[in-house]
Order: C-alpha cells, then structure tokens, then sequence
C-alpha cells in the first residue's frame, strides 16, 4: 500500500484523452497538463488536473474532484465539464472568453452523482468515496463549466404544431 494519497499523487502524464471521441477514462491521482483538449466524446474522471484542461474541448464530459491549473477550458466550444470547487477558486483559474460557470441543475446533479459513486467502486478513490457519501453537502461545491451558449444550442426544442414553411 502506498503511504501517500492518490489525490496527491501524479498518476498519468501530459495530454491524457487529447482528441478522444469516445469511451471512459478513471484516473485516480492526478493528471499532467492538457487532460482531454480536443475532447469531442470522452467522459474522464479525475482526482486533479494541470493547465490546460478541456482546452478546445467540442463534446463529451470532464470531472475533477480535486485541484485544477490554469487556463481551464480555453477555446471550449462544446461538452461539460464539472469541477469540485469548495475554495471557490476555479474562477480564478478559468479562461472565461468562452466558457461560463453555473450551479448544477438536476440533470448535471444526476448524471454527477452517479458517475462519482462510480468512479470511487470502480477505482477505490478515497476522496470520491467522501464525496459520494456525503452528496448532499458536496454537490454544492460542485460548478459546471459550459460553453457559452450550449444550454440553449442543445435545450430540446419544444413543439409550436406549426410545419415551417406551410402556408395558411
């Protein structure tokens, strides 16, 4: 057994899911710099990652439990991403010239929950473990991070019983 915490620990280099389309990547530890840019399917779990993540992200969802470097979803144009962020500092640490920061709604809240009880089964993650068992107060600390506009690019579209283009 290892005599420090995973969340402390650098578990997977530089540009971990760089251009992934598809799949699942658990990574209990820390990731190196640009973790999953140019991600356009992927969902990945994290406990902690460098500068750069989601940078010119187009799809797919992000997640980590633990600290973040700098320029935070530069360029992100597309896909979720979720950050624990009890000491409000994610912010600070964000490019916000395309991305915004909003409150989980109940869908994130959901899909989050579940992926996080996931993610401390399936990889033993002591800090997920905390979070998962104490929802209810962790979800608060939680921020999602959405480009600017894709709430409303990809909201479903309600029905008005009209047909486009039909004549009266």
């Amino acid at each position: 057994m290892s005599p420090f915490e995973s969340s402390d620990a650098v578990v997977a280099g530089n540009v971990l899911a760089y251009g992934a389309t598809s799949g699942e990547v658990f990574a209990r530890g820390v990731v190196g710099e640009r973790c999953a840019v140019r991600n356009s399917g992927a969902v990945v779990v994290t406990e902690g990652v460098g500068d750069h993540c989601c940078e010119y992200m187009t799809g797919g969802r992000v997640v980590v439990l633990g600290e973040i470097g700098r320029n935070f979803g530069a360029g992100m144009s597309g896909g979720i991403a979720y950050v624990h962020d009890p000491l409000d500092v994610l912010a600070r640490r964000c490019n916000l010239d395309t991305i915004e920061l909003e409150r989980l709604d109940l869908d994130d809240d959901e899909w989050l929950s579940s992926i996080v009880t996931r993610f401390a089964a399936e990889t033993g993650s002591v800090l997920a473990a905390q979070l998962a068992s104490s929802w209810r107060d962790a979800r608060s600390s939680f921020v999602a991070i959405v480009p600017l506009g894709w709430r409303d690019a990809t909201a479903p579209i309600e029905p008005t019983g009209h047909l486009v283009g039909a004549h009266a």
